[in-house]
């Protein structure tokens, strides 16, 4: 669910890019930033997850440093609705669903 919410930010991020003006004088892409942050931060989540005896561990962390750069990209754009939606949802999905798939399981 976190890499879920992620990808919907970084696409949401995008699109907001894509749709900004920065003028004549400006020649970027600056949907490449996000390709940046989003190859940079996945190659370190990457990193937290390992699997030893049979049993993976540090999905969720390495899930959860991922949305973080996606609500720091978010926040560092300005575009403060995806930021805080995403910090809520994420919450919700790591505090009240954490506790429920215990239950569940």
């Amino acid at each position: 669910m976190l890499v879920g919410l992620a990808s919907a930010c970084y696409c949401l991020l995008s699109l907001d890019l894509v749709g900004r003006d920065f003028g004549d004088d400006v020649r970027m892409d600056p949907v490449r930033m996000i390709e940046a942050v989003t190859g940079g931060v996945a190659f370190l989540a990457a990193g937290l997850i390992v699997f030893t005896r049979g049993e993976v561990k540090g999905l969720t962390t390495g899930a959860s440093l991922w949305l973080v750069a996606a609500i720091g990209t978010a926040t560092g754009l300005g575009v403060w609705s995806i930021a805080l939606a995403a910090t809520g949802l994420s919450l919700f999905i790591v505090g009240v669903l954490k506790k429920f798939e215990s239950r569940v399981a």
